[in-house]
C-alpha cells in the first residue's frame, strides 16, 4: 500500500484545526503521514495540534511566509508516493483518500486527482451548496475560469509531478513548487495548476463525489475581494512571464470571469467595498 503525505499549513485556525486533523486521522486509507506546518501562527493552532498522539503526525515550523511557502516546506519533507493538500479550516469525508488513490492508480496519465466540494458554514453546518466542477478534458481556459480544482483542500497528487514543476524562487533557498511570492496569495493555487498544464504531460482529472467540506469563513480570503483581484492580476502576469503565447488569448476571458465572480461574492457578502 503506497503512502500519502497530507500537508496542512497552520495559521490562525485554532477554532477549526482540531476537527480538520480528526478528519484526516479518521480516513479509511490508513497509510499516510500528516505534516502540519506551523507558519508562525499567532494563536493556539500548534498547541491544539500537539495534543494529537499519533505516530503519523509531524509538526514543522517556519517564520510566517504564507501558505505557499508552508506547503513547499511540507512537500520537501514528505515521504509519501502521493501528496494531498488540506487547509486548516476544511474537512475531509472518511473515504476521500482511498477514492483518490484508486482514481490515480487506475489512471496512470493523471497527475492531479481532485474532487468536488460541499460548502459548510463557520459552525460546520452544511449550506446545501456544492462546487460542481467538470471532471475531464480540463483546458487552460477551464483552469482560468472557475478552476475545476475549486479550493486547496481537494487535490491529491503524484510525488513525481512536483519533481517536474519545481523551480528556484528568489523568496526561498530550497526548490519551490507553489510560488511563494505573497503577492499571488490567494491565487497561487491556480498558478500552480496552470503551470502543471502548460509545462508537463500530466493530466488533471476529477472524481464526482463531494469528498471535501469547504468552510465558508468570513475571515478567509474568499471574503477579501480586492485582495483576490490584485492576486489574480499578479497571477496572470506571472504566467505570462513563462507562457506568453498560451496565456495571451485567455487573459481577457480570465479577467472577465474573475470580475463576475467577485461581483457575485460582494452581493453575497453584502459588501460592495470589501478591503
Amino acid at each position: 500500500m503506497k503512502q500519502v503525505s497530507v500537508i496542512i499549513p497552520l495559521y490562525g485556525v485554532e477554532k477549526y484545526v482540531s476537527a480538520t486533523v480528526q478528519s484526516v486521522l479518521a480516513q479509511t486509507y490508513e497509510n499516510f503521514e500528516l505534516i502540519l506546518v506551523d507558519d508562525g501562527s499567532p494563536d493556539r493552532s500548534v498547541e491544539i495540534c500537539r495534543r494529537f498522539v499519533d505516530p503519523r503526525v509531524r509538526i514543522l515550523r517556519q517564520e510566517n511566509q504564507g501558505p505557499a511557502a508552508a506547503r513547499n516546506l511540507g512537500i520537501r519533507h514528505a515521504k509519501g508516493d502521493y501528496i494531498a493538500l488540506l487547509d486548516g479550516d476544511d474537512l475531509w469525508l472518511p473515504d476521500k483518500l482511498v477514492k483518490h488513490i484508486r482514481h490515480l492508480e487506475s489512471n496512470p496519465e493523471v497527475g492531479v486527482s481532485f474532487c468536488r466540494s460541499a460548502l459548510i458554514d463557520e459552525a460546520g453546518e452544511p449550506l446545501g451548496i456544492y462546487q460542481l466542477s467538470p471532471l475531464e478534458d480540463i483546458t487552460l481556459l477551464d483552469l482560468l475560469c472557475r478552476t475545476p480544482i475549486g479550493n486547496g483542500s481537494v487535490p491529491v497528487m503524484r510525488r513525481e509531478l512536483f519533481d517536474a514543476i519545481q523551480f528556484h524562487s528568489p523568496f526561498e533557498t530550497d526548490p519551490s513548487y507553489f510560488n511563494p511570492d505573497r503577492r499571488l496569495h490567494p491565487s497561487e493555487d491556480v498558478e500552480c495548476w496552470v503551470r502543471i498544464a502548460l509545462t508537463t504531460q500530466w493530466q488533471i482529472a476529477g472524481i464526482p463525489e463531494a469528498l471535501t467540506l469547504y468552510r465558508v469563513n468570513s475571515d478567509g480570503c474568499s471574503a477579501k475581494l480586492l485582495k483576490k483581484l490584485r492576486s489574480w492580476e499578479q497571477m496572470l502576469e506571472q504566467v505570462h512571464s513563462y507562457a506568453a503565447p498560451q496565456i495571451k488569448p485567455c487573459k481577457a476571458a480570465a479577467m472577465a470571469y474573475q470580475y463576475r465572480h467577485l461581483a457575485r461574492r460582494a452581493v453575497t457578502l453584502r459588501d460592495g467595498a470589501s478591503p
